[in-house]
């Protein structure tokens, strides 16, 4: 088998090691990849978002299966370039991948489908959503309905904070065209979880459930990023919960995507707000693995994954994964100096030649340069997965691991799987 991974970060390091342990014999091929992908895969000098090149080089190579982890290309439509050229590509069409690149076009997909979601108003027009803002009850959230590489989300405590981010976005155009239209919606109350589902369209296979940590500092203070760590399994996500997401959200998503005749196969991803009445309601959805949920998933994946991408890929339906029974992982994310807005790059890395039993570290925004010397090259550097028996365990091997790796500006929080540990604490359980 022949397989391409397409993008070079932290996500793509992850599919690049899963792939690899299932398929030890597979030509497989990352673009760009990174330093950590190297040494599992080629890598090829081509931009995840430069669709010409990948299609050449899916041509050039003989790629079988083809695995998409950014949005941007899924949203360019990558997907159905491979496809149209007879290539098997694992991921949702440019019309599908929607559901993420507008928060618009997401919320009237829910609100047809009847998925429970926070109420919410679009706006493009500056002056009527500061309007809407000035009588709208305390706190609210404030999107910016295009892709904006996870930052694009401000919780405001007040409604002149509300405004700020409206006229940031509107405004001042922060995000560019991703930030010309916004979405301004009631705030949730809950533990947020991530339910990523391998899907063709009708059927589903979930994945282990995680919980992301947005913010930058601990106890989830400081301002919004792509992600600091992640952990899984996540005590929230009980089996009522799930079905729950499955029937109520999952399934009437797809159903809709049907009838709008733009059927969704690939990764569906469902940001959750769980509240006190186990209600499970959508804060976002995805269009991809999530980063960093993939790294701290995958490795709870014992095996099937390369069947089940492939088997969506061509059409053939849904398959099993198998998980690894018992265990727990956590990932900590290492961060530059000046993450998220003004990250630092250029410091030089150094990580322990020897690492635990069970801990992986994961290249996010790392280059190795002519000198060989591997350096920081992104906001979120590193990303360090620990799997054990027990979620203490697994939680202090990726801290301490953290700990051991050197670069000038490291920034990491230490509290990954914090609401975890202290359920665990009060039911007495590790």
């Amino acid at each position: 088998m022949r397989l391409l991974v397409v993008g070079g970060g932290g996500r793509e390091h992850a599919l690049c090691w899963a792939l690899r342990g299932e398929q030890p014999d597979a030509d497989l091929f990352c673009a760009p990849g990174n330093p950590g992908t190297a040494e599992l895969a080629t890598n090829l000098a081509i931009a995840a978002d430069d669709l010409d090149r990948l299609a050449d080089a899916a041509d050039m190579h003989g790629i079988d299966l083809t695995v998409i982890g950014p949005e941007v290309p899924l949203a360019r439509g990558l997907a159905d370039r491979l496809r149209a050229e007879g290539r098997a590509a694992f991921g949702p069409s440019a019309a599908a991948a929607q559901l993420e690149a507008s928060k618009a076009f997401a919320k009237d997909v829910m609100a047809e489908a009847g998925i429970p979601t926070a109420a919410s108003r679009t706006f493009q027009d500056l002056t009527a959503a500061l309007a809407y803002v000035d009588r709208h009850v305390e706190p609210l959230v404030v999107k910016a309905s295009g892709l904006a590489a996870g930052k694009g989300a401000v919780v405001c405590a007040t409604r002149a904070e509300a405004a700020g981010a409206v006229r940031a976005m509107l405004g001042d155009r922060a995000f560019g065209d991703a930030g010309a239209t916004v979405v301004v919606e009631d705030f949730l109350v809950g533990e947020e979880i991530s339910v990523l589902a391998i899907t063709d369209g009708r059927d589903l296979e979930l994945l282990p459930v995680s919980q992301d940590h947005k913010r930058l500092l601990e106890g989830d203070a400081g301002p919004n990023t792509g992600g600091m760590g992640a952990y899984s399994p996540v005590a929230v996500a009980t089996p009522t919960v799930l079905e729950r997401t499955r029937r109520e959200v999952l399934e009437p998503a797809l159903e809709e995507m049907r009838r709008r005749g733009t059927p969704y196969t690939g990764v569906l991803y469902a940001g959750l707000m769980v509240d006190a009445t186990d209600t499970p309601w959508v804060v976002e959805f995805n269009c991809r693995l999530g980063d960093p949920e993939t790294q701290v998933v995958l490795p709870l994946v014992s095996g099937g994954l390369t069947d089940a991408l492939w088997a969506v890929a061509r059409g053939e339906g849904v398959r099993p994964v198998a998980r690894r029974p018992g265990e727990a992982s956590v990932t900590t994310v290492l961060a530059s100096r000046g993450y998220p807005d003004h990250p630092e790059k250029g410091a030089e890395i150094t990580i322990p030649s020897r690492l635990p039993r069970g801990v992986t570290v994961f290249h996010a925004g790392t280059a190795r340069g002519a000198d060989g010397v591997l350096r920081v090259n992104g906001g979120r550097v590193l990303n360090v997965t620990a799997v054990a028996p027990s979620f203490a365990e697994a939680q202090r091997l990726s801290r301490e691991t953290a700990d051991a790796i050197q670069f000038e500006g490291k920034m990491f929080r230490r509290d990954i799987g914090w609401r975890e540990a202290r359920r665990r604490e009060v039911a007495g359980t590790r």
